[in-house]
């Protein structure tokens, strides 16, 4: 029995994100090719914050043992993700209007829409298609670099921003007496990217291997 409602949730779960990612990818194309780069955020922006800020179940998946996924993997994802998502577009809408938002959104949404596509099937008939799980454990041979390259884009462009509005930024002398620079905090997210993306490509290689080698076997 719980296992069943367990499988239920999960199924109901990525089924639900998928729908949010399928509608991002539906209105960043159809704007793009409607009206251009320029307007994408705006088409995308509620459903888009949606999907992004849903993952963070995930984080509470792994934490409570309902999904299997590490939590040293999926927590620097999220979290950057996040950031992009909230820090930077939400944050300084100075950005949403560069042509990387759209790598970024249909990178994102490409990769999002077959992997909780793949998940969703899985809970539900108990194995996914070969084909789906060939481009779940093969699209961010693109899709990542595509989206890793876009993310640092827009960090670095919002820095200009972020300095000269200060905001979220907290300076001495203040009750607490706390500093906190966003925009060197920004800074310091740029330079983890440069090991953490190698890192986690090269993980996402070992996972691909080892799915797609198990399905010859099988």
């Amino acid at each position: 029995m719980v296992a069943a409602l367990k499988r239920a949730y999960l199924a109901v779960y990525n089924w639900a994100v998928f729908s949010g990612w399928a509608q991002v990818l539906y209105y960043a194309v159809t704007t793009l090719l409607r009206s251009g780069h320029q307007d994408v955020y705006a088409a995308v922006e509620r459903p888009l914050q949606l999907a992004q800020t849903a993952a963070v179940l995930e984080i509470i998946h792994g934490l409570v043992g309902l999904v299997r996924s590490p939590i040293s993997a999926t927590l620097p994802q999220i979290g950057s993700r996040l950031f992009v998502t909230w820090g930077i577009l939400w944050s300084f809408p100075e950005t949403t209007t560069h042509i990387l938002v759209s790598s970024l959104v249909i990178s994102w949404s490409i990769t999002e829409i077959i992997r909780y596509s793949f998940f969703g099937t899985k809970e539900l008939l108990g194995s996914a298609p070969s084909w789906l799980q060939w481009l779940r454990y093969s699209s961010f041979l693109i899709m990542y670099p595509t989206g890793i390259s876009s993310e640092l884009g827009l960090i670095y462009i919002a820095l200009e921003y972020i300095k000269a509005s200060e905001k979220y930024s907290f300076r001495l002398p203040n009750a607490w007496n706390y500093s906190f620079d966003y925009f060197y905090a920004s800074i310091m997210v740029l330079l983890i990217y440069v090991p953490g993306s190698p890192h986690m490509y090269t993980y996402m290689l070992g996972q691909r291997k080892k799915a797609l080698s198990k399905s010859r076997t099988m």
